[in-house]
């Protein structure tokens, strides 16, 4: 399988990319990025691109990929609804219109977050506008297209969030997050997991197009992959 990753210097992209170059059935990953990262593997490519709101001139080379994973992602804070929607819905739309019409057999994955509203119409401003992303994107002519919604997030294998505030949290809970996992397994997952299931559901679908965090973790199981 051949899969295109946005998103990959964030917490989650970085889950993904590590799963992806381990997985033996990934053949391929092309990571579009704003910045070279001078990361260096023999299934990766790094595509440095710096307007997400415009794919033409580079639209030949993002032909002939069976996924796409779009971990890209900001913080709502301090923002109005106007620039959030901006920065989450319509470069979100701009990437997966782009993908759809040239790559139509494609399952395209989007990570949200616990707590996104469907309806579009809840006070929690963030969760409108991943509501209505989310639902813009089931309506793509994709071969498939999965929302994910983690709830907390578990960083390993040396990963962590560009974001200070998440750093900290992580921080101060992770001695209490093996705990935490155990305790309520509906909220919290890892960057190994999730990263596992979006390879998973992307080769072999999955019952829900909405995953929450039990889902997650039950696709997850499905990945074989070495060590």
């Amino acid at each position: 399988m051949k899969a295109i990753l946005f998103g990959a210097s964030g917490m989650v992209g970085q889950g993904v990319w590590r799963e992806c170059l381990l997985d033996p059935t990934i053949d391929r990953v092309l990571s579009i990025i704003r910045n070279a990262t001078g990361q260096q593997n023999a299934k990766l490519t790094e595509l440095v691109h710096k307007d997400f709101f415009d794919f033409s001139g580079i639209e030949s080379q993002l032909t002939g990929y069976d996924a796409c994973f779009y971990c890209v992602g900001l913080s709502a804070a301090g923002m109005t609804e106007e620039a959030y929607s901006h920065a989450t819905y319509d470069m979100t739309l701009a990437v997966a219109k782009t993908l759809a019409r040239i790559n139509p057999a494609m399952t395209f994955v989007y990570v949200s977050g616990a707590g996104t509203d469907s309806t579009q119409k809840g006070r929690t401003m963030w969760a409108r506008v991943k509501g209505k992303t989310e639902n813009a994107l089931l309506n793509l002519p994709f071969k498939a297209a999965y929302m994910f919604r983690p709830g907390i997030i578990q960083p390993l294998h040396g990963i962590q969030s560009r974001t200070s505030g998440y750093r900290i949290f992580y921080s101060v809970t992770k001695p209490l997050m093996p705990i935490l996992r155990t305790l309520f397994p509906q909220y919290v997952t890892t960057t190994e997991l999730l990263g596992r299931a979006m390879i998973r559901v992307s080769q072999s679908g999955y019952p829900k197009r909405v995953l929450e965090t039990r889902d997650i973790k039950i696709a997850s199981r499905g990945v074989e992959r070495s060590s």
